[in-house]
């Protein structure tokens, strides 16, 4: 029997040469923006980018004293949780139906993953002509039953457009996890309580469910993160933050107030609050969230 060698490099150099480009893509995507936004955040500048002047801590005692920004945090964790339960509830209940399917089954299953790929710019300008008041069916079919619809004015209604659109767009990704989480759980174990006289519901709660807590966990944590960061495609093709500022998350805040308001100081402050926001979410997930996850 053939014994394994391990393999060992002589000096530092090659091992260095090899972790290189990912240290540069690293350092140039990751640590140098994080940086800029840190020393951008206490810096004030003139609209044209001519002019600085350090002010220090002035620009997250604006940000914490501004009502707006509160409003947008509000908004943000409604949206957030919104979407992700949402996104989680309904590929749940897909990977469960298409793991039954025996026949075709892979087509279903392809068709169910397909729109992930779809560019969050593209999902959101079709779900606001299929929401639109007058012009758009689903719109059109909300006002005939009696539904007053207008996302356009109303801010209740463009926040569940915006979560419609997001959780759409974020099931497949879910899909994909709870289906691989799924077909990984032995059939003995749900044949065995099936013959014991346990019911489809009693066996997805007591048997299926808790063997996919690693699976629901991870997403949970990657369903927040969607939210917070990649729906901006999405809010800026539906609602630009209004009407009203109803829409207007955290990450939508930033761009808004530096590309458009052209208060770089401001908009790095968020934008440092914000990492700071979704590092400190995702560490307290993992720290108290985990330990009732059964591994």
């Amino acid at each position: 029997m053939a014994q394994s060698k391990s393999v060992y490099f002589k000096g530092w150099v090659f091992p260095a040469l090899l972790l290189t480009p990912q240290l540069l893509i690293t350092w140039i995507f990751f640590i140098w923006p994080a940086a800029q936004a840190m020393y951008q955040s206490t810096q004030m500048q003139d609209a044209f980018g001519i002019t600085t002047v350090f002010v220090g801590w002035k620009n997250f005692i604006n940000l914490f004293t501004d009502p707006l920004y509160y409003q947008s945090m509000i908004t943000t964790l409604e949206f957030s949780f919104a979407v992700s339960l949402l996104a989680l509830a309904v590929a749940l209940y897909l990977a469960c139906q298409a793991d039954k399917v025996i026949r075709g089954k892979y087509w279903y299953q392809t068709l169910l993953i397909w729109p992930y790929a779809i560019a969050p710019v593209v999902a959101g300008v079709m779900w606001l002509f299929l929401l639109k008041p007058h012009v758009g069916i689903l719109g059109h079919f909300l006002n005939s039953i009696g539904i007053d619809w207008n996302p356009h004015t109303n801010g209740s209604d463009a926040m569940w457009m915006v979560v419609i659109a997001a959780t759409w767009k974020q099931i497949s990704y879910n899909f994909l996890f709870f289906l691989a989480g799924l077909q990984s759980i032995p059939r003995s174990l749900i044949e065995a309580a099936a013959i014991d006289g346990a019911g489809p519901t009693r066996r997805f709660w007591n048997i299926i469910f808790p063997l996919l807590s690693p699976t629901s966990f991870f997403l949970l944590v990657m369903n927040l993160v969607y939210a917070f960061f990649d729906t901006f495609g999405l809010i800026d093709a539906m609602t630009q933050g209004g009407p009203g500022n109803s829409t207007d998350t955290l990450v939508y805040k930033v761009f808004a107030d530096g590309y458009i308001g052209l208060n770089i100081g401001s908009s790095a402050a968020q934008s440092v609050i914000l990492m700071l926001l979704v590092a400190g979410l995702t560490v307290l997930q993992f720290k108290y969230v985990e330990k009732k996850v059964a591994y």
